[in-house]
């Protein structure tokens, strides 16, 4: 962890000097080696907030200041510069997001006494409806990938990955990285491992536990192949062309575009992150509790689960209409 943060410090802050001091660059990478032991911070996102806090102390050392010793004023000063640039919402409130944890973290630390960002409120993010299938889209995407694929191990490996998605709600990273020892022994739950290395256990349905076992055959076959050819074996339930890494993200990403025309599907609509969120979707809409789903997907905050709320709308009106005496009575 330690050489992750390291690392992603050095990269941020290494060829270009840059205008802010050595002092905003020690107390950065402090605070990055700080979220990478404490939080398990990926190396992406240590590099996000190294990226973030660079420019916020850049702006201030061009404007008089320094990250280490701004104010209140000087802080909202940085943040309106950037909305005066065009800076999308979403970029503007991730950057306040690393200014707060940052200015938290040094006040915790002692460096400051107080936290210039305590009162200042983001701009937010745009409420924006995740994209979605309906169930009978689903249903045509799972048949697509049974039949698409060169021979029969191709076509059952890509039913397993799209029966596996849908039945989970896995992030596609999740996915790809499934080592074959978790599936073995036809498991009704599966262990994952999700960000920030929390692990949480996922129930698996029959049919995803079916297209498991069909394709784990297939896969053991190449695999013993592979080894008489002296090949070193592979840990991965789907791995990439020699067998030491897993599928790549971007071949799963193209996987589905794929199986999305041949099920008759804009290729636009469909992603492996649409899938999730039709999982949570169709969940929530057959009386999941929202508690549930959020522990299913892996989300550390409720807020994050509650976007899919909106599927309930018209159900709920239902219920009302149907139940309420008054609504019966008009």
């Amino acid at each position: 962890m330690a050489r992750r943060a390291s690392d992603a410090a050095a990269q941020v802050g290494g060829a270009e000097a840059g205008a802010a001091g050595s002092d905003d660059h020690r107390a950065i990478s402090a605070f990055l080696d700080a979220i990478a032991a404490e939080q398990g911070a990926a190396r992406n996102t240590l590099l996000a907030y190294g990226r973030d806090l660079r420019n916020a102390a850049d702006w201030l050392a061009g404007h008089g200041a320094d990250l280490t010793t701004a104010d209140r004023a000087q802080v909202e000063g940085y943040l309106i510069a950037l909305e005066a640039e065009g800076m999308a919402r979403a970029t503007r409130a991730r950057r306040l997001s690393a200014l707060k944890q940052f200015f938290r973290f040094a006040h915790d630390e002692g460096w400051r006494a107080d936290n210039p960002t305590l009162r200042i409120d983001g701009p937010g993010r745009a409420a924006r409806l995740p994209g979605t299938l309906s169930e009978a889209e689903v249903t045509r995407l799972l048949d697509a990938a049974r039949q698409h694929g060169r021979d029969a191990a191709s076509r059952a490996r890509n039913a397993c990955l799209f029966e596996l998605l849908y039945a989970t709600g896995l992030r596609v990273s999740e996915l790809v990285g499934l080592p074959h020892a978790a599936l073995r022994g036809a498991p009704e739950m599966l262990m994952v491992r999700g960000k920030g290395g929390k692990d949480r256990m996922v129930p698996l349905s029959d049919p995803a536990r079916a297209a498991v076992a069909v394709w784990l055959a297939h896969r053991d076959r190449a695999e013993a192949a592979a080894q008489a050819r002296g090949q070193a074996p592979s840990r991965h339930l789907f791995p990439a062309r020699g067998g030491a890494r897993p599928m790549a993200r971007e071949r799963f990403h193209a996987l589905v575009k794929e199986v999305a025309l041949r099920a008759g599907l804009d290729p636009a609509r469909v992603s492996p992150h649409v899938l999730r969120h039709a999982f949570a979707t169709h969940l929530l809409a057959g009386g999941a509790d929202l508690r549930v789903i959020q522990t299913l997907l892996g989300h550390a905050d409720l807020s994050s689960t509650e976007i899919y709320t909106h599927v309930l709308d018209a159900r709920l009106r239902a219920l009302v209409m149907a139940h309420h005496p008054l609504a019966r009575k008009s």
